[in-house]
């Protein structure tokens, strides 16, 4: 009788931390995402060139807004498809940042633009940009990561680029 009281007990906080872990990660993820963008914004503002945040499949890249949703594919020469892109800066200013945050293989992200309803899907051909202007503006957009079916869902603010609203469901 013992040994099923301590087998029941043993199971429950094994399935407890489990699923602290789910969590643990989704919070964890949720904040570098904010960090990425907040960092965007000072970035932006500093340097008054537009930066941006590109959603893909296993992450996001912080890169110059002229840089992104170009296609990192290559020709099996080793050429990038389209020609080589070139970005010249101007007198004075200072060189590109670039930052990438990649993911976990078992979660996934989905972006909500403003006045949308729906979550849309990362696509390697068609990843989703997040826009920071120079003059401290961003779009206003919700982020969704998920790890099975739990998930954590931060809507940004436009003017500070920081979650203003966070839902999180973890079963």
């Amino acid at each position: 009788m013992v040994l099923a009281i301590a087998a029941v007990l043993l199971g429950g906080a094994v399935t407890i931390m489990v699923f602290a872990t789910d969590e643990r990660d989704l919070r964890k993820a949720s904040g570098q995402v904010e960090l990425l963008a907040k960092r965007a914004r000072t970035i932006s503002i500093l340097q008054q060139i537009p930066y941006a945040l590109e959603f893909r499949p296993g992450g996001v890249r912080l890169l110059p807004f002229a840089e992104a949703g170009q296609d990192d594919k290559k020709t099996l020469g080793g050429h990038s498809i389209g020609g080589e892109r070139v970005i010249i800066p101007s007198a004075g200013a200072a060189s590109p940042v670039h930052d990438q945050l990649s993911f976990d293989a078992k979660m996934a992200s989905f972006v909500r633009r403003w006045n949308t309803v729906e979550w849309l899907p990362m696509s390697d051909h068609f990843p989703h940009i997040w826009r920071f202007d120079p003059d401290g503006l961003c779009e206003p957009v919700s982020v969704r990561l998920t790890i099975g079916s739990n998930y954590i869902e931060d809507t940004y603010h436009p003017l500070t680029a920081s979650i203003c609203d966070t839902a999180m469901e973890v079963k």
